[in-house]
C-alpha cells in the first residue's frame, strides 16, 4: 500500500512532466487577487488569545486569491481552552472538533471560523512574527504557511505551495528553505520540486535560486 509520501512524490512527478513554462498568473493578476473580502474582525471574538490567520485568507498575500468560505486561524495548543472560552463569551456557536486539533465555530456575523490548535515547535514563533494584511489583521508568513501545508499534504495544499513559492522573492525562498530544513527535513526534496514547478509555471524557467545545503 502506498504511503502519503509515495502519493505526494507521484503527484510531484506527474506535475513535473506536465508543467508548461510561463503558464502561471501575471503580476496584474496578483494585484487583482489581493483585493480583500470577508473583513471579519477576529480580535473581537478571540479576545486576548494570540493567533495568526492561515488558510486562504493568508495565502492571498503570496499568490492570486482563491475564494474560500471559512476563516482559518492558528493558535498554540495550550491556548485552545482560552480561545474557545472567548468564542463562547462572544456568542459564537461551536460546530465540532477538527481532526488536526482545534474546533470549528459559527460566528454571529455569519462566517465560519476554524481554530487550528497545534503544538509544533514553530507555532509560537509563527504567531509572534505575523505580518499584517491590508485590513491590519495578523497573517502567517510564507514560511509558516508552507510548513502547515506540507504537514497537511493535500493536493490543494501542494498546489498552493507551488504557486506561492513560484512568485516568492529570493529572501522568502531562503527563509522558507531554512524553516523546512529545521522543522521537517524529510520534506526538503519535495519542497525543492515544488519551488521548481512554481518557477517554471510563473517564469517559464526553473529557479536560479540554489537549494540551501
Amino acid at each position: 500500500m502506498k504511503t502519503d509520501k509515495d502519493i505526494r512524490r507521484t503527484l510531484l512527478e506527474m506535475a513535473g512532466r506536465r508543467a508548461k513554462p510561463g503558464s502561471g498568473s501575471q503580476s496584474q493578476d496578483m494585484r487583482e487577487g489581493r483585493r480583500a473580502y470577508g473583513k471579519t474582525r477576529l480580535r473581537k471574538y478571540l479576545g486576548a488569545v494570540p493567533f495568526v490567520i492561515v488558510g486562504g485568507r493568508a495565502t492571498r498575500l503570496y499568490m492570486p486569491e482563491r475564494m474560500t468560505l471559512d476563516v482559518d486561524v492558528l493558535v498554540c495548543a495550550e491556548e485552545l481552552p482560552a480561545a474557545e472560552a472567548a468564542l463562547r463569551r462572544a456568542d459564537c456557536e461551536r460546530l465540532g472538533p477538527l481532526t488536526v486539533g482545534g474546533s470549528t465555530w459559527h460566528l454571529p456575523d455569519g462566517d465560519t471560523l476554524n481554530v487550528i490548535a497545534l503544538s509544533a515547535p514553530w507555532v509560537a514563533d509563527a504567531i509572534r512574527h505575523a505580518v499584517r494584511d491590508a485590513d491590519g489583521q495578523p497573517c502567517a508568513r510564507l514560511r509558516d504557511l508552507v510548513l502547515m501545508k506540507l504537514a497537511a499534504g493535500r493536493v490543494q495544499d501542494l498546489a498552493d505551495i507551488s504557486r506561492m513559492l513560484g512568485q516568492a522573492s529570493e529572501n522568502d525562498l531562503d527563509e522558507t528553505q531554512r524553516a523546512v530544513h529545521k522543522y521537517c527535513p524529510a520534506d526538503v526534496a519535495d519542497l525543492e520540486s515544488l519551488i521548481a514547478l512554481g518557477r517554471l509555471e510563473h517564469h517559464g524557467r526553473p529557479p536560479r535560486h540554489k537549494p540551501r545545503q
